[in-house]
């Protein structure tokens, strides 16, 4: 019976869909995390009578036809690049951005990743990198005896040297943007890297146009919305049961069926 597989593709669906809702609660307080959601779309249809087809010898048309559908596929789990709030830390490298872009990041190999969470720190160097220890492009490196770190709307890092009365520049913390941010590819540790759909990246300034300002002394929260995905999960569920129940109707229609015939 096609009953039983189009129902088990529903399953498998929303399954996935919880999948996709635990994850987005499971990182509820991870700082910079742009939930996702489950996209469907249904399978092909088979088509027993087209819509549009002659009806009889007199020429009528079918208004409607029969199409019976095969199920439900899962085509994507679409990212939300929506702004989360801003959290106040008081950290003097705890950086947030306000609207578009994303920090660069220099990783071991030489290329380069993304990042919305602005928890940096200072390794043995004194250069600012992030909690794995990768260096905020372009490189920042503070000296050992500086105080008064200061970071700008623009992303310019200045601070206050022994015997100088005004504030040393050491240099400008850039932002990347993507025509399709959506389209970056997470990779964990909360990074992304380019793809062919999310377009080149474009380094730019901080609080110039096109490019959000940063914010010293907090951090971006997750954009996720715990009672819309609590009530996700919900429906997900109760999706679930009820092709559940398909099965369970369409197993005891076939029992019946064959004791019948016996």
């Amino acid at each position: 019976m096609q009953a039983l597989h189009t129902a088990a593709t529903g399953m498998a669906a929303q399954e996935l869909n919880v999948q996709v809702i635990s994850n987005n609660i499971a990182n509820l307080r991870t700082t910079g995390f742009k939930k996702q959601t489950a996209a469907f779309e249904d399978l092909i249809y088979e088509h027993v009578r087209r819509v549009g087809a002659q009806a009889s010898d007199q020429g009528t048309i079918l208004p409607v036809g029969v199409d019976i559908g095969g199920g439900v596929k899962t085509v994507g789990t679409p990212r939300s690049m929506t702004q989360g709030t801003l959290s106040q830390t008081g950290n003097d490298l705890d950086l947030a951005i306000s609207g578009e872009g994303f920090f660069k990041i220099l990783m071991p190999d030489g290329t380069f990743q993304y990042t919305r969470d602005g928890t940096f720190q200072m390794d043995n160097q004194g250069r600012v990198v992030t909690a794995g220890g990768n260096p905020v492009q372009p490189t920042i490196t503070i000296p050992n005896n500086a105080s008064g770190i200061t970071v700008n709307e623009q992303g310019q890092v200045t601070v206050t040297l022994p015997g100088s009365s005004t504030n040393t520049v050491l240099g400008q913390i850039g932002v990347t943007r993507f025509i399709n941010k959506a389209g970056l590819q997470p990779v964990g540790s909360n990074q992304f890297i380019e793809t062919t759909s999310s377009g080149t990246p474009q380094d730019g300034i901080a609080n110039s146009e096109g490019y959000g300002k940063i914010t010293q002394g907090s951090l971006e929260q997750a954009n996720v919305d715990v009672v819309s995905e609590m009530s996700d999960l919900i429906a997900a569920q109760r999706a679930y049961e009820m092709n559940a129940k398909v099965i369970s109707a369409a197993d005891q229609m076939m029992q019946s069926t064959t004791a019948l015939f016996r």
